[in-house]
């Protein structure tokens, strides 16, 4: 039995009737195979037999191999030959030639091949010394080619999977597009290639470098760009020698609606290279959102056939590896819900969640300005700039940031006071006046409330009138401890359990509370604390859930309905807050909620964004509701700088302009 020795084996000690200094031909075979493995083509040639140069010049054999290896990407090659016996040797000695078998195997963009295969090696006499040679031919490259055969490649591209909301409606899909060009023969460039710059959003300069690419003939179409415009083609095509030819493109069918939840693809870089090296120059990658967060799932993968064409116009199968389409992903967005919110902010800033308080579904996440996503595909080249120059920053994701709560934290405030059992609801506090202040130590600090009360106050009270010297005065009795505690177990601190990356949110810069103002301040929704709309709907979950905070979800795959944090409060606990939701709307600072066509519970909220002591900045109106009856959405909205404007009621305007019109 032969055995397979790897191109690095020993040379055996005994060679018959040559001398010591001499080169074997199974020596000399093993130093090609090495230049072989090694991909040192020139050297490989060297060691071709005077026959072999004869019939294949360099370009035709070495440059040939190295050719078709790049363009079947090939890698991991591992070229072995067979031991050579003792009694071959001898003979090869007699006959000047011998024929050695030798294996190779690769792997290509279409899967492994490998192959069996024997060298001719011949003994030739140079510069007076004789020398053994490797009679070279193109079964070498693979045997199919030996007789003058060609190396065919099909290719079939992979459909990128679709992003899908819950109703199988389409948030990313891929759909007809346009890519525009120009048949130079037919075209008059001094009279239109202005025009076709405007309508493509192209400079002049950039489509005569393409026209005077080297591989342009005049018969030939000149690809532009793509566009998606079917109007804008119809213009384009007007113009003698313009054309198009339809392909497959991404298209973002919500546009702007879901731009920063969604994203949208791009051309890969150098960086998206370094962590996916599977990837090429000329693929197409997710950029931001759902289709960066999902690339390995949405992206396919391309098939490959890799065949030898044979002179009589036979093919063989060399290698074939079926096209593998990206897988879709669904959601449980429900884009109807995302296009109402969204064109109730309509030019104003600012970001909102809806969720399904009972099963943790997100239903909308928002940030309001945004982008359309199809004008960044097939846009002209200033959209970035306008964009990027845009005071109002629509690249930036408001719902995956944080910001300060405001009075819409107190609910969560309360909460926490009852369960650490130094809250007591219906227990009422004296407060005189519209400030208040506990000590000296606060160095003439006064919290402010926005209206007196004549009655003690109490819990409900002081959610339905947002009392922020009563919660002040509860942070203090509990103290800070205890208070940190509480806001951990509401999730502060702690990245959301959510398949999307949500900013997580914070109680101070540090985490601490290091005194009582700072902590006073907390406890109202200023100082430090900040948090993202998402988890400001969860944390209101609990109310509705007799004291569980749901675990949020974002794909339907997801199981529903699950507790992320267990008894933040009772059920009797969580009915007093539900209740004074409910009255805050009835008739405290929530009124104007009730031009919704349901009952709506819920909680107003100001944050108001301090320059510096002393002195006011702007201010963030949230509001958070639900119907009361039928709690099925729980939508968190946030407008910025709502001062001069309504403050608070703007949102609720904007809130209830959601409910009546889902």
């Amino acid at each position: 039995m032969k055995r397979i020795v790897l191109f690095g084996f020993v040379l055996s000690f005994i060679l018959v009737a040559c001398s010591s200094n001499e080169t074997t031909p199974d020596e000399k075979f093993n130093q090609f195979i090495s230049f072989w493995n090694d991909g040192a083509y020139d050297q490989m040639y060297e060691l071709f037999s005077t026959n072999a140069k004869e019939l294949f010049p360099q370009e035709d054999a070495t440059e040939r191999q190295h050719r078709i290896y790049e363009d079947l990407n090939v890698s991991n090659l591992e070229v072995t030959m067979e031991e050579i016996s003792d009694d071959e040797l001898k003979e090869s000695q007699q006959s000047g030639e011998i024929s050695i078998p030798f294996a190779v195997s690769m792997d290509t963009l279409a899967g492994n091949i490998s192959f069996n295969y024997e060298a001719k090696l011949v003994e030739e006499e140079i510069d007076e010394e004789k020398e053994w040679l490797v009679d070279w031919n193109p079964g070498f490259i693979f045997p199919d080619l030996k007789d003058n055969g060609q190396i065919n490649v099909e290719s079939e591209e992979s459909h990128r999977g679709e992003i899908l909301d819950r109703n199988q409606m389409p948030l990313a899909m891929n759909d007809t597009v346009y890519e525009v060009g120009i048949i130079s023969e037919s075209f008059n460039a001094d009279q239109n290639i202005s025009e076709v710059g405007r309508l493509l959003g192209m400079s002049e300069n950039a489509i005569e470098d393409a026209l005077n690419a080297e591989w342009v003939e005049p018969d030939l179409f000149v690809p532009l760009k793509t566009i998606n415009d079917q109007d804008r083609v119809a213009e384009l095509t007007a113009i003698d020698g313009v054309t198009y030819q339809e392909t497959i493109g991404r298209i973002y069918p919500a546009g702007e609606t879901a731009a920063h939840l969604v994203g949208y693809i791009r051309t890969v870089n150098a960086d998206d290279l370094e962590e996916y090296p599977e990837y090429t120059e000329s693929d197409r990658i997710g950029a931001r959102g759902l289709e960066r967060l999902y690339e390995e799932q949405l992206k396919g993968e391309d098939g490959f056939t890799i065949s030898a064409v044979h002179p009589d116009g036979e093919e063989t199968v060399l290698a074939e590896k079926p096209v593998e389409n990206g897988e879709s992903i669904t959601v449980t967005i429900d884009v109807n819900i995302q296009e109402k919110i969204h064109e109730a902010y309509e030019e104003d800033a600012g970001t909102a969640a809806a969720i399904n308080p009972v099963t943790g579904e997100a239903l909308a996440l928002i940030s309001s300005p945004a982008f359309d996503p199809n004008e960044i595909l097939y846009g002209d080249a200033s959209v970035w700039e306008k964009l990027d120059d845009d005071e109002d920053q629509p690249l930036l994701n408001r719902f995956a940031s944080t910001y300060a709560p405001g009075s819409v934290i107190k609910p969560i405030t309360a909460a926490i006071g009852m369960k650490d059992g130094t809250l007591d609801p219906d227990e009422g506090l004296e407060i005189e006046g519209l400030t208040w202040s506990h000590n000296d130590d606060w160095g003439g600090y006064e919290v402010r409330r926005v209206s007196t009360s004549d009655d003690p106050v109490d819990l409900h009270d002081a959610l339905v009138r947002s009392d922020n010297i009563y919660f002040a005065m509860q942070a203090v009795e509990m103290g800070d401890e205890a208070f940190i505690n509480g806001l951990h177990e509401f999730g502060f601190d702690d990245d959301l359990p959510f398949e999307y990356p949500i900013t997580t949110s914070t109680i101070s810069t540090d985490g601490e509370i290091d005194n009582e103002v700072l902590l006073a301040n907390t406890s109202y929704g200023q100082g430090e604390i900040e948090m993202s709309a998402l988890h400001l709907a969860l944390a209101y979950t609990p109310f509705i859930n007799d004291g569980d905070l749901i675990k949020p979800t974002l794909l339907t795959s997801s199981k529903t309905g699950e507790v992320w944090q267990e008894g933040l409060l009772t059920a009797d606990q969580a009915e007093v807050v539900a209740d004074a939701l409910e009255d805050v709307v009835e008739s405290g600072t929530g009124t104007s909620a009730q031009e919704a066509d349901v009952q709506i519970s819920g909680k107003t909220g100001t944050a108001e964004l301090k320059l510096a002591a002393g002195e006011s900045g702007d201010e963030n109106g949230w509001f958070v509701g639900y119907p009361t009856d039928n709690p099925d959405i729980l939508l968190t909205m946030m407008v910025e700088q709502t001062q001069e404007r309504g403050g608070t009621g703007l949102t609720i305007d904007k809130f209830v302009d959601v409910i009546n019109n889902l």
